[in-house]
């Protein structure tokens, strides 16, 4: 008997989420890491900037507990419209990445995500709850709570510092 699902989530550790294979995956998998949760797009103004630096960031701090998670999205401007197949190809293809893509998700909206609705439901005063654009961010702590949350327009690597903080590196 499975009495779990009525208890609200308590971190992005409760989530299960997609893929972009299709698989199940337990958010569980990354307990005590840092997390960069982001919603991408490959054909963004924003796409070869972002992908550049979260790949700069996820090599320099992979093996010191950092993951990025990438969530593609088509909710703005339609900047992802393909498949998942499509969009693994371009990510690989492209820019080589390493990290996690998903399964394409909205991120806004009744059909929200329910790991994006739990996500934004922190004190951000940030124009609403809503995500504004391709290529928002979380920064969640090794407990699976949201601890910042960043502008589309915000650079990666300016999240260095933060990332670094979480991680207990020094300098």
């Amino acid at each position: 008997m499975e009495c779990q699902s009525n208890k609200d989530p308590e971190s992005v550790y409760d989530f299960t989420v997609k893929d972009a294979k299709g698989n199940d995956v337990a958010l569980s998998i990354y307990k005590g890491k840092v997390l960069l949760i982001v919603n991408v797009a490959s054909k963004c103004g924003m796409t070869n900037s972002n992908y550049t630096e979260l790949n700069q960031l996820h090599e320099k701090y992979k093996d010191q507990g950092l993951e990025i998670l990438a969530f593609p999205c088509n909710q703005f401007g339609e900047e992802e419209p393909g498949n998942n197949n499509q969009i693994l190809e371009f990510v690989c293809t492209r820019f080589k990445s390493e990290f996690p893509l998903f399964d394409k998700i909205e991120v806004n909206g009744e059909n929200a995500a329910p790991l994006y609705k739990f996500l934004k439901l922190g004190k951000w005063g940030i124009i609403g709850d809503d995500i504004q654009w391709n290529f928002a961010k979380f920064l969640v702590d090794k407990n699976g709570q949201a601890v910042d949350r960043y502008y589309p327009t915000t650079s990666p690597l300016t999240i260095e510092r933060d990332i670094k903080k979480m991680l207990e590196i020094l300098k």
